[in-house]
C-alpha cells in the first residue's frame, strides 16, 4: 500500500475528531501488517484529564480488535507545523507498536517519517521491568 492512501484515511480521521474545547481536530492512520487500516481521532471531554488522543484511539481499537502488528502509523493535524505524539502516546507507541513507522503529516501533505526510538530516547520500557527483579 501506498502512503497516499493511508495519509488520506488520517485526514479523514480528523474530521471525525470530537474537540469542542481546543478545536485541535487530530486524525491519525494505523496500518496494520495485512494492509488494513484502522482509524482513530481525539475524542476531548470537559475532564479534561479524560480526554483520548488520536493515537491511542486508534491503537486501542486495534488491540481491542486482536491485532497486534503494525507497519506504519500516520498522523495529521490541520496546520502548517508538524505534530509530533504527546507523551503520554510516545508511551503507549513504545508499549503497543515499537516497530511502526510514524508519518507526521501537515496540511500540504507533506510527510516527516519518524519511529519511536526518536521521538522517545531513553525511554522507560518492559526491558526495564525485566531488569527490576
Amino acid at each position: 500500500m501506498k502512503d497516499k492512501e493511508l495519509i488520506e484515511s488520517a485526514i479523514s480521521a480528523s474530521k471525525k475528531a470530537y474537540a469542542p474545547y481546543s478545536k485541535f481536530m487530530v486524525g491519525a492512520a494505523l496500518q496494520l501488517k495485512n494492509g488494513e487500516i484502522i482509524e482513530g481521532c481525539n475524542i476531548e471531554n470537559a475532564s479534561f484529564g479524560l480526554t483520548n488522543c488520536a493515537e491511542r484511539t486508534a491503537l486501542f481499537t486495534a488491540i481491542a480488535r486482536g491485532e497486534k502488528k503494525f507497519s506504519k502509523l500516520a498522523i495529521y493535524v490541520d496546520r502548517e507545523a508538524f505534530t509530533a505524539p504527546c507523551g503520554a502516546c510516545r508511551q503507549v507507541i513504545l508499549e503497543l507498536a515499537p516497530d511502526v513507522e510514524i508519518l507526521l503529516v501537515n496540511n500540504r501533505r507533506e510527510v516527516k517519517k519518524t519511529n519511536i526510538k526518536e521521538l522517545l530516547p531513553l525511554s522507560f520500557g518492559s526491558e526495564d521491568l525485566d531488569s527490576a527483579e
